[in-house]
């Protein structure tokens, strides 16, 4: 399975932006965007001239590959799975990647960032429906319950999380979620809901018509 391997702040850094690939380390004065807020290399501080309109799609389709975790050839398999389908593209684009398994762990709160639930979901410390899925990109359905499988739940990690979880509230409204039993499920399509913001979908549709 392919990994990508390369320093998570200095993707921030190309974006321009924060991806908040690395939790609570994001909103700390360590962040790159603070200490660094410009791109990696030794031209970084220079400034260059603005994008084409190539660049701008392209720019696009990096940060969001960047924020969902996701590898080229994985990301172009998930757009060709949607291209053809009835309604926005960009959209279907976007709810493809919410309901990613790593993507969902992530929205219920069991990990503070994507690459994080990535690792846990890879270690198995989730079942989908009371059958274990270790498998990151497997994609959630609608009706899904999701479940901190139970030789993991005395894990310190987990009777940490439970603390946080519940004094939580900011849940998306496509999912509901139980501290207490360490379970959530996917109650609707994450269709139309915001996700990230400054992510603009179309731009990637522009950029795999060309």
């Amino acid at each position: 399975m392919a990994r990508d391997i390369n320093a998570k702040c200095r993707k921030c850094r190309r974006a321009g932006e924060k991806l908040f690939l690395k939790g609570d380390r994001c909103d700390s004065p360590k962040c790159a965007m603070v200490r660094k807020a410009y791109p990696p290399g030794m031209h970084g501080k220079n400034v260059g001239r603005g994008l084409s309109e190539y660049g701008k799609q392209l720019a696009m389709k990096q940060k969001i590959k960047r924020i969902y975790g996701v590898m080229e050839k994985q990301f172009k398999k998930h757009f060709d799975e949607i291209r053809n389908k009835e309604g926005v593209t960009g959209d279907l684009l976007m709810e493809r990647l919410e309901l990613r398994l790593d993507n969902v762990v992530y929205r219920m709160g069991f990990a503070d960032s994507r690459p994080l639930a990535r690792q846990l979901v890879g270690h198995g410390a989730f079942e989908i429906n009371g059958k274990k899925v270790n498998i990151p990109s497997y994609r959630v359905k609608v009706g899904d319950l999701i479940t901190v499988r139970d030789n993991k739940r005395n894990k310190n990690y987990f009777k940490n999380r439970i603390q946080i979880l519940k004094n939580r509230k900011d849940f998306p409204s496509w999912i509901s979620f139980d501290a207490k039993k360490l379970e959530g499920k996917v109650l609707a399509s994450p269709s139309g809901e915001k996700t990230e913001v400054g992510v603009d979908p179309q731009l990637i549709v522009e950029y795999y018509s060309r």
